[in-house]
């Protein structure tokens, strides 16, 4: 009888052990599944939305789950709506130093008539769009290597900001239907929000 509930228990464990190895490969293939199934409704969107049949034809079948940019996404400061608010002076001294100063001012004057023009257009201030131009690319010293449509189809299928990142992917299509070539739409996924460089 001992030695019969010591079988039971070794084999209870066997099986939670397997069921461990197991469960991220059915995770990671139930997400890949999904995703795909997500696919469907975003194209159809895309359609509706005016991107053109041809680019949804070229970019839908080449679009895969990307679990590394979710969880990116997630271990992003401001990522937890209950988690304190950080301190703003740290975060100054970090990312705010004399030399992004200098090289933004340099991009600025660089770029004054086309920043003009994309505020006229969007209403966005110039120092507002040369700042985060710097923030989040070096002023296009860096831009990763994220393929932003997949990154974009990928954090729209997660879920919690849907309505957000469907909305960019969409802009993103709507950019390779004016004529930008795919690879130029890469980004660095340090917040999830891709840099494109154009």
């Amino acid at each position: 009888m001992w030695g019969l509930e010591i079988f039971r228990r070794s084999w209870r464990g066997w099986i939670v052990a397997l069921a461990c190895l197991i469960a991220p490969a059915s995770v990671s293939a139930q997400d890949e599944a999904g995703f795909q199934q997500y696919l469907v409704s975003l194209r159809q969107q895309a359609l509706d939305q005016g991107v053109t049949r041809a680019t949804a034809d070229a970019v839908f079948p080449t679009l895969t789950y990307n679990a590394r940019v979710v969880e990116l996404d997630r271990a992003q400061p401001g990522a937890n709506p209950n988690a304190p608010v950080a301190m703003f002076a740290p975060y100054r001294i970090k990312h705010v130093d004399t030399a992004r100063i200098t090289r933004g001012r340099n991009a600025y004057q660089a770029q004054r008539g086309r920043l003009a023009r994309i505020e006229s257009e969007t209403g966005v201030p110039e120092s507002i769009m040369v700042a985060i131009w710097g923030h989040e690319t070096n002023y296009g010293s860096y831009t990763g290597d994220f393929d932003l449509l997949r990154s974009l189809a990928t954090l729209a299928y997660e879920g919690r900001r849907r309505t957000l990142f469907s909305g960019e992917f969409i802009a993103a299509l709507k950019i390779l239907d004016r004529g930008i070539p795919r690879e130029k739409l890469e980004g660095s996924w340090a917040g999830a929000m891709g840099n494109p460089q154009f």
